[in-house]
């Protein structure tokens, strides 16, 4: 009774046939292009043609380019958040501080948030796992002579009065650079709520940024380079900046009052909400599908009839 088997990646597996469904498959794309191991097989399998060709999609144009000469990709669907989940604050909260999440590595540009909230006067509060990697732990070792502040948060509860009684005595403190370790979800929004904005220094081409779209569902704008898939989900000048170089993400962070806080949560939930996402794979199913598709309603009536 399947009719469609949506996959997240297994190119070998599926090329190859040892997995061989007898219904459509629908694979999404997750990681970039040239490190997705497509060309490789291509290189190490000659010739191969796969028993069953999956119906390939993007999770962001930048990355639909990139695979290009790798696999036919039949769609772009965004991916997206429930914006309901994301606790909304209109104002920022004093004091204020820049926010910087993501894991503690050279690509995700710590270093340069540092040196723009050093440039700019602003505090900023780092937040991220330093995992048991030689380079990352060389990378975070060169930015320990910049954190004024080393605090892991992780081992308090979070409800109704974190920020009073674990935010804002971190907040209030004389520490600018604040290193606060890493996050769970429920913590994650509260740091992104009262941010003044989020700073997205990335050196690399990342396909889709979540952090972004969870800052701006949370009201926060972004001050981020173009890199990779930015400039498809910051709307630059409306719920963020844009830009090429340390000094614009300085001159940024000066405009950012600029910015109105509810148009970020509204273009979220406009282009980036769940039912967006649904939408946009249902349509792919659709397509695929040898009979119509079976709404959850429906299932649910027939579930209860037996």
């Amino acid at each position: 009774d399947i009719d469609i088997i949506h996959m997240h990646e297994w190119f070998e597996r599926v090329y190859s046939g040892a997995f061989n469904p007898p219904v459509p498959i629908v694979m999404t794309l997750h990681v970039p292009g040239p490190k997705s191991g497509v060309a490789e097989f291509h290189e190490t399998h000659p010739g191969v043609v796969p028993l069953r060709r999956p119906r390939f999609v993007a999770i962001s144009d930048y990355q639909r380019r990139q695979y290009a000469d790798l696999v036919p990709v039949a769609s772009t669907v965004l991916h997206g958040v429930d914006v309901d989940e994301y606790p909304f604050r209109g104002e920022v909260n004093t004091p204020a501080y820049l926010f910087s999440i993501g894991r503690m590595t050279r690509v995700k540009g710590q270093d340069v948030a540092v040196e723009v909230a050093k440039r700019s006067g602003a505090k900023l509060v780092l937040a991220g796992c330093v995992q048991n990697k030689s380079d990352d732990r060389a990378f975070f070792s060169s930015l320990e002579s910049s954190l004024d502040l080393v605090v892991d948060v992780g081992g308090h509860p979070v409800n109704d009065d974190y920020f009073d009684r674990v935010m804002k005595p971190i907040l209030s403190s004389d520490a600018q650079i604040i290193y606060i370790g890493e996050l769970d979800t429920a913590a994650k929004k509260h740091w992104f709520r009262h941010a003044q904005a989020t700073l997205f220094p990335i050196r690399w081409g990342e396909p889709f940024g979540m952090v972004l779209i969870e800052s701006m569902a949370s009201g926060t704008p972004i001050v981020a380079f173009g890199r990779g898939s930015v400039p498809e989900i910051v709307k630059d000048g409306k719920t963020g900046f844009v830009v090429d170089s340390v000094e614009s993400m300085v001159k940024a962070v000066g405009c950012i009052e600029q910015i109105d806080r509810r148009e970020c949560r509204r273009y979220v939930a406009e282009r980036f909400s769940i039912q967006t996402m649904v939408e946009g794979y249902e349509a792919v199913y659709e397509q695929l599908a040898a009979v119509p598709t079976v709404r959850p309603r429906v299932v649910a009536e027939r579930l209860a009839l037996g």
